[in-house]
């Protein structure tokens, strides 16, 4: 059958199902138009200085997400771990991760990930050791809180490895017979370091 339009979007429709193609604007917002040999008009500069100019927000931000990632594990250590202070947990430390390094400090992102591991791949959620998380919690407070040291990322980096080495053997016992997951569990990180 031949496509029909709806809403500038092309709708193939089938016996069980259709198929439609939405418009693409893209197009639209892109320049084809090449710089000139002066102009100094570069997105990438600009999105570059505007990051620059919000560098200052930068250890505010992180203060208020080490304080998030603190509430939530006190949480944990409150009432357990339940549906809301599981996603909590997991949710601060995985925005801490995937935003560290663009907010310069990228060695946090490793003490992160470690954490969301942990509390991704061990299959009972009540398992999990407090202490365990504490650690992760407090190295990631402690690399943010000593990041102006000259020897912080080394310092980081070490800690952050034994964390991983800790988290993985945990995983591996609590996924026994699970090899699916035991298979994630030793592929290297894809956390910038």
């Amino acid at each position: 059958m031949a496509p029909r339009k709806k809403d500038n979007a092309a709708v193939a429709t089938y016996g069980d199902h259709e198929v439609i193609v939405p418009e693409n604007t893209l197009r639209k917002a892109v320049s084809t138009k090449p710089l000139d040999a002066g102009e100094d008009d570069d997105p990438v500069a600009r999105a570059e200085q505007a990051l620059a100019g919000l560098s200052g927000d930068f250890a505010a931000w992180m203060d208020s997400e080490c304080e998030r990632l603190d509430t939530a594990r006190n949480a944990v250590v409150e009432r357990g771990f339940n549906d809301d202070t599981k996603e909590a947990l997991f949710h601060a430390a995985h925005d801490m991760k995937g935003q560290a390094a663009t907010f310069g400090y990228p060695a946090v992102a490793s003490a992160a990930d470690s954490l969301c591991r942990l509390i991704e791949f061990t299959p009972d959620s009540d398992r999990i050791p407090i202490k365990l998380v504490d650690q992760h919690v407090d190295a990631v407070r402690a690399i943010y809180r000593e990041y102006a040291r000259s020897d912080a990322v080394d310092l980081a980096a070490q800690l952050t490895d034994r964390l991983r080495d800790v988290t993985d053997d945990f995983l591996m016992r609590e996924n026994v017979g699970r090899p699916d997951v035991i298979e994630q569990i030793r592929r290297p990180s894809v956390v910038p370091e």
